[in-house]
């Protein structure tokens, strides 16, 4: 839960955590609030973290809420960890501190909550905070109006560039940014933009319509967080308007609100990639730990003993010529690497957006043509090699044919699962790593044996 709303920047500062500690401990309030308050938001929260539950208690009555507002908006800790840290706020002061937050912020607090507290929460707040947060709480998760703020500025088209700056000055305190400023008509309908620069520089009796940009980018309220975090990439926005199907103005999204998806959205992806549910923190207990991993883990131990039962089917074989068993780890560790390889391109190319400027039909032909290329070079390689060591040229063609077929087939398969997923509206990340590399262990398997089969009578 990072924030960089702070426009107010503050030089880095060496903490002096010995002198807080002991300010604490000698319960001296104006040595601890002077030191302490220097401190920019980051740090002050980086030393916050670091404390136990009773010295945590003391900065309680050491800060105003708004003041520890500011500090959670940059406490990085784990989604379980934020309702024991609210536990050790008496309820009033933690609803005040919410309050004090950037609405957006104070959401992502309350959605790690249960509905109880959240409840609770809402009512001991001011009426105007409460409205505010229940509001966007009201939007589905993962979508833009889930991470939206509506702490923003917006003109009426039909006024004057001096009382736009009035407006401005008056409301800049509390909103997220001031370097865009958005126009609405009477509707509260979005039709215009104008930058910070555009109302220093134009003269003060200009009309904001004659001035305004009317060609502005905004995303639906409905619109999945990760498409919005594209668009102000490609855009380089410090800021997107959301508005609803009417193009009424409900918020804006923030360049460090992006952040936080493009963070939460890489770790989860990365998460899908190694089989886990979601990223293991090194303090997590072991059992949870567990709990989170075994599902996955569970799944490949089936298909893994479906993998040893196809070996099981070719005993025979194996019993004619033992030397067969010797390249099984080979084969089936090349399509696993390959098939990994092309699932890592095809994963990022959809979560990227390339994919959609580009024909997925190219991307299959050059996977495609990837393991053609990547299978010739190893299959000879492993032909030459295998008749070297076994003086058997039909043990080193059926290797390296083997070599060959499966590295096609596993470079497809790499490319091809995430793509069909996508097509499904299934996250293709849950094409994990261990799921593609058993899946083309079987694979391999199958066309290995298959090979040695046809190639059995040379063989013997």
């Amino acid at each position: 839960m990072t924030d960089q709303k702070n426009e107010k920047q503050t030089p880095v500062q060496h903490i002096n955590k010995s002198l807080l500690l002991q300010s604490l401990k000698n319960e001296d309030f104006d040595l601890f609030r002077e030191e302490f308050l220097e401190l920019h938001p980051y740090d002050q929260a980086s030393f916050f973290k670091e404390l136990d539950e009773n010295i945590r208690a003391r900065i309680y009555h050491y800060l105003s809420p708004e003041e520890m507002a500011s500090l959670f908006e940059n406490l990085e800790i784990d989604e379980e960890e934020i309702e024991d840290v609210l536990a050790t706020m008496n309820p009033t002061y933690a609803a005040d501190m919410l309050a004090n937050m950037y609405a957006d912020d104070a959401v992502d607090v309350l959605n790690e909550l249960d509905k109880d507290q959240v409840v609770s929460y809402l009512t001991l707040m001011d009426d105007e905070a409460a409205k505010e947060i229940k509001e966007l709480l009201h939007y589905e998760e993962y979508t833009a109006g889930s991470i939206m703020t509506t702490e923003f500025i917006s003109i009426s088209a039909n006024q004057t560039v001096r009382s736009a700056m009035y407006i401005l000055k008056k409301e800049a305190p509390r909103a997220e940014t001031i370097y865009y400023v958005y126009v609405v008509n009477e509707d509260k309908q979005l039709v215009g933009v104008l930058s910070l620069r555009d109302l220093i520089i134009e003269d003060d009796d200009m009309m904001i319509e004659e001035i305004m940009n009317d060609r502005v980018l905004s995303v639906s309220v409905s619109e999945d967080q990760e498409e919005v975090a594209r668009k102000m990439k490609d855009y380089n926005f410090l800021a997107l308007p959301v508005v609803d199907f009417q193009k009424h103005l409900l918020g804006i999204i923030t360049v460090d609100d992006v952040m936080d998806v493009m963070e939460e959205e890489a770790s989860d992806d990365y998460s899908k990639l190694a089989a886990v549910s979601d990223m293991d923190t090194v303090d997590r207990n072991p059992l949870v730990a567990a709990r989170k991993r075994l599902p996955w883990l569970i799944i490949l131990l089936f298909l893994g003993m479906f993998t040893a039962s196809l070996i099981g089917r070719f005993e025979d074989t194996l019993n004619k010529v033992a030397i067969l068993a010797v390249f099984i780890p080979l084969i089936a560790g090349m399509a696993g690497n390959t098939g990994t390889q092309a699932l890592a391109v095809a994963v990022r190319g959809i979560a990227t957006g390339d994919l959609e400027k580009e024909s997925k039909g190219k991307l299959i032909i050059r996977e495609a043509g990837t393991g053609v290329i990547t299978g010739l070079t190893c299959g000879i390689l492993v032909t030459i090699v295998v008749y070297l060591w076994q003086g058997d040229i039909y043990l080193g063609m059926l290797v390296g044919i083997s070599i060959l077929s499966t590295l096609i087939v596993a470079t497809l398969a790499g490319a091809l699962v995430p793509l069909l997923m996508h097509r499904l509206k299934i996250d293709p990340a849950v094409a994990s790593g261990p799921f593609i590399t058993t899946i083309n262990d079987i694979i391999s398997i199958l066309i290995y044996f298959g090979m040695a089969t046809i190639f059995m009578s040379y063989l013997t």
